[in-house]
């Protein structure tokens, strides 16, 4: 047995695929799926690239499995919970992932190899919209509507140029300074809005799902 083929042997017998896939998702947290790369992961695990091709054919593999750890981390409706409190729990249990991995949002329903944990998640989201009294096809606008909402929200939170209320008010002077006073009164009215001490438009995310929450609830129930 050559060295090299020993080092591999060896990088088999103690490099696990969870400990890639964590190695992945660390990567992923500090500097997005562009700091993500087979080389990268081998130098962040200590081995040679190609320990890691042992566990995983390819990095859409990887890929794939990161995204199902994300999906583990979601709650999942619990069977016999009213359907409303669920998809809200679940909503929230979306935004809070995606808020701590903020690289996967655009992952999270792009994946042709789902996991476990991915298959889990829909099948029970599905069972809560059946159990709930929507037939399918109201099952599946409610599924498009919600998903749609919690991944445009947490994509737009992330992307914001502000942080806290003071960097709200400096973003918003560089942004009507150049322009005549009065120019939009509408815009600075809003802003000012905004700057009111105790806003934060994180809570928007809850104000928005309560109002699909109960349109979806009058279609479904139509007078």
């Amino acid at each position: 047995m050559t060295t090299q083929t020993t080092r591999r042997a060896q990088h088999r017998g103690h490099l696990t695929r969870e400990q890639v896939l964590d190695a992945a998702i660390k990567l992923a947290d500090q500097g997005g799926l562009g700091s993500l790369s087979m080389r990268k992961l081998g130098h962040e695990l200590g081995v040679e690239a190609m320990a890691i091709y042992y566990h995983f054919a390819n990095k859409e593999r990887v890929l794939d499995g990161m995204v199902d750890l994300v999906f583990g981390e979601i709650e999942l409706p619990v069977a016999g919970t009213d359907w409303k409190t669920a998809m809200r729990q679940r909503a929230i249990s979306v935004r809070d992932a995606m808020a701590r991995h903020r690289w996967a949002i655009g992952m999270m329903e792009s994946r042709v190899n789902p996991g476990p944990a991915n298959l889990r998640h829909h099948e029970a989201v599905i069972g809560s919209l059946l159990a709930g009294g929507f037939d399918m096809t109201m099952a599946a606008h409610a599924y498009a509507l919600l998903d749609g909402y919690i991944y445009g929200f947490a994509l737009t939170h992330m992307n914001l140029p502000f942080g806290t209320a003071d960097e709200a008010a400096a973003v918003a002077e560089s942004m009507v300074q150049p322009f005549r006073p009065g120019a939009y009164p509408n815009l600075v009215a809003m802003i000012e809005h905004a700057m009111q001490p105790g806003y934060d438009y994180g809570s928007e995310f809850g104000y928005g799902l309560g109002l699909i929450l109960d349109g979806l609830e009058r279609v479904r129930d139509p007078v």
